[in-house]
């Protein structure tokens, strides 16, 4: 599946631009393929072990995927994937 993965300008700097075409059945799948393509944004989306950080959230079509199945999410063409990091600060 065809899959574009948009991602926040801080990330953006370690692939291409903002916007990604990736493939993949499930979201873990499209983060796998950006983070075989673009080897510095892998550890950025997610642990040694292959699981998302819990301070970065991702969206499938605007719902995120906590509640989808996590990296286990089914991805169909045409669907979008929004990476969200969390922002700290005082």
């Amino acid at each position: 599946m065809t899959v574009t993965l948009h991602l926040p300008t801080v990330l953006a700097k370690l692939a291409p631009g903002r916007t990604v075409i990736a493939t993949g059945t499930t979201v873990g799948e499209v983060v796998d393929d950006v983070a075989t393509r673009f080897p510095a944004l892998g550890p950025r989306l997610r642990d040694a072990s292959g699981a998302p950080y819990a301070f970065v959230t991702f969206y499938l079509n605007d719902q995120d995927i906590r509640f989808q199945g996590g990296f286990e999410a089914v991805v169909r063409d045409g669907d979008e994937v929004t990476v969200v990091p969390a922002i700290a600060g005082g």
